[in-house]
Formats: C-alpha cells, sequence, structure tokens
C-alpha cells in the first residue's frame, strides 16, 4: 500500500498558485483552473502527496466556477474542518496527508448522487488519466474510473 506525505520537494516545485491554493487556503479565479472542463476518464490526486482523492466518474459541472464532484475516491484522504473565513462559516476540504487546503464542500450538490458539491480548485490536484494509472502506481483504482471511450 502505498504512502503520502507531505513532500518538501514537491512544495518547491509548485507553481505560485499552487503554493498559495494549498500552502496557504487560497482560492483560484472561479472558471480559470485547468482542470475545469476536463472530461477525460482518471483520477484527481493531491499535487503535493500524490494521495487519491476524486474519480472523474464523480465530477459535474455544477456551474460554479471550479471543479466539482459528488464524493471523494478514498474518503479517508480527506479531511473536513469548519471553516468561519470571510465573514460566514463552510466546511473546508483538506488532503489527510498531504495537508493541502483543495477547497470546500456544500450541501447543493445532486440530490440522486448524495447532494454533495465538493468545490475543489484544479491548482490543488494533478490529474492521471485512466491509461496511465497502472503504471503511476494507481492500478487498485482503475475500476472506480468509466471506461476509456
Amino acid at each position: 500500500m502505498a504512502t503520502y506525505t507531505k513532500d518538501p520537494d514537491r512544495i518547491s516545485a509548485l507553481s505560485e498558485e499552487e503554493f498559495y491554493v494549498t500552502q496557504n487556503s487560497g482560492t483560484e479565479r472561479p472558471g480559470t483552473g485547468k482542470l475545469l472542463y476536463n472530461k477525460e476518464p482518471g483520477i484527481y490526486v493531491d499535487i503535493v502527496s500524490g494521495e487519491p482523492l476524486f474519480a472523474s466518474a464523480d465530477k459535474y459541472e455544477s456551474g460554479c466556477g471550479w471543479p466539482s464532484f459528488t464524493k471523494p475516491l478514498v474518503t479517508d484522504h480527506v479531511t473536513e474542518i469548519e471553516d468561519r473565513s470571510l465573514g460566514m462559516i463552510r466546511t473546508e476540504v483538506r488532503s489527510k496527508h498531504g495537508d493541502s487546503h483543495l477547497g470546500h464542500v456544500f450541501p447543493d450538490g445532486p440530490r440522486d448522487r448524495g447532494g454533495l458539491r465538493y468545490c475543489i480548485n484544479s491548482a490543488s490536484l494533478r490529474f492521471i488519466h485512466r491509461n496511465d494509472m497502472e503504471a503511476e502506481g494507481y492500478g487498485a483504482y482503475v475500476d472506480q474510473v468509466e471506461d476509456v471511450a
């Protein structure tokens, strides 16, 4: 089983925006994330630790301006923390092992898929295409990703 950690080498290689989002709990501008319109089959992992977080099968277009998912791929890899910043109460989503800020979760997702919307910054994620998952050590999750069209 893989071990995931907050990797200092990966942190030092982050872009300015990736560092701001993951290490300073920042937010990318809506509609600008590199993965917002990605429709390829695969998984999304923490850009710092590599821990698997979300599957493309659970991604949907919410219209909020950030990639949205109905649930985590591995529940134990995601932590939820009360966030009282910006004068409101929200639930922050962080990666468990990388401690990267990912985004927030809201109770306004598709009802038929659990009712949650994990609103996640592209800058906190690395996408791994289904065809590359085995080679990159994520073969155990291939069955949770839709077939390649």
